[in-house]
């Protein structure tokens, strides 16, 4: 069968018109920064938008009427030391270093959509010709056991809730869990029998932690009392039933600091917890039973961590050693001096 007149015509045209897409100087349809952040937005997860939303803006301000194939490195330079100028000081700020960091890694994600939906070419991204600040060393360390103490008693006997924040705490040392792993607790994910939690972590990562037996029945009244009544309710909540948010965490930790003005000037956070537990594990356990602890063991690293593997079995008995309280995965195992 042969083609037609008309769509001879019509092959010859688009062969024409994609030629005179390639010639130098030609135009295309390139969306400007503020036409196009939209999609990008609406294409980020709520952790990205959270963490690079108000960079974005940024870009849509500084670069808004201007085309993707228009910015310059040095345009992502300029707006790099802007945005650290005009970070907002905090108590564990780096002179807004970590605000530079973000304004780049926001416009990386920006260039590499950008690429990926065809506007601009691989090599042609201007934030990926800016090379990140260094990341300073962490000023985190694991917290004495005096200090861990006072911590817990401040919580224990200050603020209006200091059930809730009993709780938190224990629950961030007994499984060195983050913030958002505690926030997305579910009632349907304790297993009360054999000391379990249901940690959904970021990445969208989900894994089975111990816990001693004391706990999960703790969690559970806490839930049956204050309205967790369906399984995929949210468990950690206030006493009025609302449920529990991040901003929880930044109230008690500055009425800790009221109190210990250590804790203040040091910048301690719950993650300090987490960092406390899994050197405790690393120390009496090891490096593999601290990684499975942590849940780390679905990063890669060294070909060698294919090798270096902890099982639930291990990590229960590191938390009964480390609490002092039997478990039931636990293997028996002698007592190691670990703080109660």
């Amino acid at each position: 069968m042969t083609a037609g007149p008309d769509r001879l015509d019509q092959a010859v045209h688009q062969l024409q018109a994609a030629l005179a897409d390639l010639q130098p100087g030609a135009t295309r349809s390139v969306p400007t920064v503020a036409q196009y952040l939209p999609q990008i937005e609406a294409a980020a997860g709520p952790a990205a938008r959270r963490t690079y939303g108000s960079y974005w803006k940024h870009m849509a301000h500084a670069w808004g009427e201007r085309r993707l194939d228009d910015i310059r490195a040095t345009d992502v330079e300029a707006l790099r030391r802007h945005a650290a100028a005009n970070a907002v000081p905090r108590r564990n700020g780096r002179s807004g270093r970590y605000a530079g960091v973000h304004l780049i890694t926001a416009a990386r994600a920006l260039f590499t959509r950008a690429i990926a939906d065809g506007y601009i070419t691989p090599d042609a991204s201007p934030a990926h010709r800016i090379s990140k600040p260094r990341r300073l060393p962490s000023t985190r360390r694991a917290l004495t056991p005096g200090e861990l103490a006072a911590i817990n008693t401040i919580a224990r006997t200050t603020g209006h809730d200091p059930a809730l924040d009993a709780l938190l705490l224990r629950l961030h040392t007994e499984t060195a869990c983050r913030r958002g792993g505690a926030l997305a607790l579910r009632a349907t994910d304790v297993d009360p029998d054999r000391g379990l939690v249901l940690l959904h972590e970021k990445g969208g990562t989900m894994r089975w932690q111990p816990v001693t037996l004391e706990l999960a029945a703790h969690l559970l009244h806490h839930a049956r009392t204050r309205g967790a009544t369906k399984p995929q309710d949210q468990l950690l909540r206030h006493r009025d039933g609302r449920p529990l948010t991040g901003r929880r965490y930044d109230q008690l930790w500055a009425r800790i600091g009221r109190h210990l003005p250590w804790v203040t000037a040091q910048c301690i956070s719950t993650h300090w917890l987490r960092h406390t537990t899994l050197t405790w594990v690393e120390r009496h356990y090891g490096y593999a039973t601290a990684r499975a602890y942590a849940g780390h063991t679905d990063t890669t690293g060294p070909a060698t961590t294919t090798y270096i593997k902890a099982d639930l079995t291990e990590v229960a008995t590191a938390l009964a050693a480390l609490t002092g309280q039997p478990h039931p995965l636990a293997v028996d195992a002698p007592h190691t001096g670990a703080p109660r």
